[in-house]
């Protein structure tokens, strides 16, 4: 639906008549309510006064507060009475009861749960508590035995020495090489010999031996 000149004048014409926004828009046909209000406040029509007007005595009594009910007036409180004392009963003379003694009760079962491996858990009043620790000692390096005096133990290495091990590990003298190295291996010229030893080409090796009972032949 669009504003055409004819439907904006017929719109302020029935505005200004009075008419409410309900009946333009029945009127005008294909618009509701609500568009005729807000074509009217585009377009700066006079706004229409509220119908509920506060001095109207519908709506001075619907803002009076609803007066509170007045609650019935209390009882008036029973004077106190003053009662008479009691008399006291008359003495006599009977023995009195000992007290009962209380009954002696046999100690019961402490239970205690066993823990994984079958020790015996402590109760939270039975725990001591945690020892203060020592203080930590200094380390002192150990004096080398007479037998490695001198020599390069296993402390010793490092990639500018000798790895190639003299001895047993079991010995009190095992020791290694210590002397310089052959550059590109772990070794000194002379374990170097030892440890890298050149293969003779195949047609110099000699065959091994057959084996015993007809073993299989060695090509």
């Amino acid at each position: 639906m669009s504003w055409t000149d004819e439907r904006i004048d017929t719109l302020k014409t029935m505005w200004e008549a009075g008419q409410t926004a309900s009946q333009i828009a029945d009127a005008l046909g294909g618009v509701s309510r609500n568009a005729v209000i807000g074509k009217a406040h585009r377009l700066g029509l006079q706004s229409r006064p509220s119908p509920v007007k506060p001095n109207e005595p519908e709506a001075k009594a619907a803002s009076e507060p609803v007066a509170a009910v007045a609650a019935p007036p209390a009882p008036p409180a029973p004077e106190p009475q003053v009662e008479a004392a009691a008399e006291e009963p008359p003495f006599r003379d009977e023995p009195v009861a000992p007290p009962t003694p209380e009954p002696v009760r046999d100690p019961q079962p402490v239970l205690r749960s066993v823990g994984p491996g079958g020790f015996v858990r402590q109760s939270p009043g039975e725990q001591a508590p945690p020892a203060t620790p020592a203080p930590p000692r200094r380390l002192v390096p150990a004096k080398p035995s007479p037998e490695i005096a001198g020599k390069t133990t296993l402390l010793d290495l490092n990639d500018r020495i000798c790895k190639w091990p003299l001895g047993h590990p079991g010995e009190p003298d095992f020791h290694f090489c210590g002397e310089k190295v052959n550059p590109g291996f772990p070794y000194c010229v002379a374990h170097c010999g030892h440890a890298y030893q050149a293969q003779l080409p195949r047609r110099d090796r000699r065959p091994p031996p057959p084996l015993p009972f007809g073993g299989p032949r060695v090509r």
